[in-house]
């Protein structure tokens, strides 16, 4: 995959998560602190200014990408995002395209670092239900063209079964079973970015 179009579907990713900010909001505001959707804003637009400026290198791309969302001032979810988009940049190549395996690769070793910085386990209602299935369903993949396509479906099947989680994590905790029955802010959130990503035009 070239940069060029790596850098659409990052923008399309961010498209994503922008088109649902309001839904991100409305779930934040029952059970947390109501700054999710605006959170996700700032990742989305720190993201696409990161691609409007960078080179033809995927290691350029990603090292902008994570330096501007790791400059970042907000909810819970920047440090964990931040993790994410610096580990896949720590691994990506100078080059101006990634195969298929460079592509998983990028993803797992962000997904580590997530996961270190993260502690938190499939069902407890985190952003972690729809990256792992994202990342497990990649390391599956066959080809460039399913590569994404399978994590965006994963992820979103992961976001929608956390309806039958209760939170684990953060002020959500505290409300236990009252959470049952809604998605969670932050998987969806992935699951959008992941939507986005899905899309190469």
């Amino acid at each position: 995959m070239k940069t060029e179009e790596f850098k659409t579907r990052l923008n399309n990713a961010c498209k994503q998560i922008l088109a649902n900010e309001e839904t991100l909001t409305q779930i934040d505001s029952k059970f947390g602190d109501a700054d999710h959707g605006l959170t996700m804003h700032k990742v989305a637009q720190a993201i696409q200014e990161a691609v409007n400026e960078a080179g033809d290198s995927f290691k350029d791309l990603l090292d902008k990408v994570a330096e501007k969302v790791g400059v970042l001032n907000g909810g819970s979810a920047i440090p964990l995002w931040s993790s994410l988009l610096q580990g896949m940049a720590d691994v990506a190549p100078e080059s101006d395209e990634a195969d298929l395996e460079k592509l998983k690769e990028i993803f797992a070793n962000g997904f580590e670092e997530f996961d270190f910085m993260s502690g938190a386990k499939v069902g407890d209602k985190t952003i972690m239900d729809a990256l792992k299935p994202a990342i497990d369903a990649m390391k599956e993949a066959e080809d460039e063209g399913s590569v994404f396509t399978d994590a965006a479906k994963a992820a979103m099947d992961g976001a929608e079964a956390t309806k039958e989680f209760t939170a684990r994590y953060g002020r959500a905790k505290s409300y236990g079973e009252k959470t049952l029955g809604t998605v969670d802010a932050g998987a969806l959130s992935m699951a959008c970015f992941f939507k986005g990503l899905a899309e190469k035009e």
